[in-house]
């Protein structure tokens, strides 16, 4: 089975998908070797690492199929549903970003309606019209027939032009043939119910870590209101944060390493210096 089709078949099981928030090859390998099946590739993530900044717009297409090609050959039976932002241009440069993401393995791929570029101050996200962002589904479904990859429609409209737009939106990637549904920042419980049924029973998708103005469920809580995957973009990256800052930390106090570092031998053996040595005597 291809990955698409892996991937439909997982989320056609009953069941609740968590997905790691993974950037480059050590977060994807370490999640593929913690049991997860499915990982999330983020935007934000990948802005974090890469550019040492936010998520705003700034990475190119280039940056995020590198980072999804990392990914892939650290973790290659990894089912990566990766985040394509708003396509990385117009509707042609949506199918364009669709075919790369297809044929260098990615399972599904994330398109949103977000303005890009966006205003330098522009409070909230402003989304495209209606009808713009019908036309970047409709090319992203067309592109996607090439390698079967799974298309994910977002919408971000809800902050600006209110749920009734935001359902609305939803029911028209439906019908144009979006694979999985993802309204991005719901108020609350109630809203996420009607997203769900919006999606009339294609999966839908939530942004689950804390800290943003949106509805933020625990897993249990989030199956429970009917959404299929969660993604925790902030899961694994704010610990990798917080680790660099205790290594800074602990050097600039004379010591050698910070107390929450893997002992040298777990290190090695994480990094898979031990596999490589197995591997080479083989030879």
């Amino acid at each position: 089975m291809t990955a698409p089709e892996r991937l439909r078949a997982l989320l056609a099981k009953p069941g609740f998908v968590v997905m790691p928030a993974v950037w480059d090859g050590l977060s994807a390998k370490l999640s593929a070797e913690a049991g997860f099946e499915t990982a999330f590739l983020s935007g934000s993530c990948v802005a974090a690492s890469r550019l040492g900044g936010p998520d705003l717009d700034l990475l190119s297409f280039g940056e995020m199929l590198d980072s999804l090609q990392m990914a892939r050959g650290a973790a290659p039976n990894t089912l990566v549903l990766a985040d394509g932002d708003h396509g990385y241009g117009n509707a042609m440069n949506v199918q364009r970003t669709v075919g790369a993401y297809g044929r260098v393995g990615a399972a599904a791929i994330l398109i949103e309606d977000k303005v890009t570029p966006r205003a330098l101050t522009a409070n909230g996200k402003p989304c495209l019209p209606r009808e713009e962002a019908q036309i970047k589904i409709r090319a992203a479904v067309a592109a996607a027939k090439e390698t079967g990859i799974l298309v994910m429609a977002r919408t971000d409209c809800r902050p600006t032009l209110g749920i009734e737009e935001a359902l609305a939106r939803i029911e028209m990637y439906v019908a144009e043939g979006a694979d999985i549904l993802f309204l991005d920042s719901p108020a609350d419980d109630d809203e996420i119910r009607r997203a769900v049924a919006a999606a009339a029973g294609r999966p839908s998708f939530a942004v689950l870590s804390p800290g943003a103005p949106r509805a933020t469920p625990s897993q249990a809580d989030a199956a429970r209101l009917g959404l299929k995957i969660g993604t925790f973009p902030t899961g694994l990256i704010s610990p990798v944060a917080a680790g660099i800052k205790a290594g800074l930390a602990a050097l600039r106090e004379g010591k050698s390493e910070a107390a929450l570092a893997l002992p040298p031998a777990e290190l090695r053996e994480t990094l898979g210096y031990n596999a490589y040595d197995a591997q080479a005597r083989t030879l």
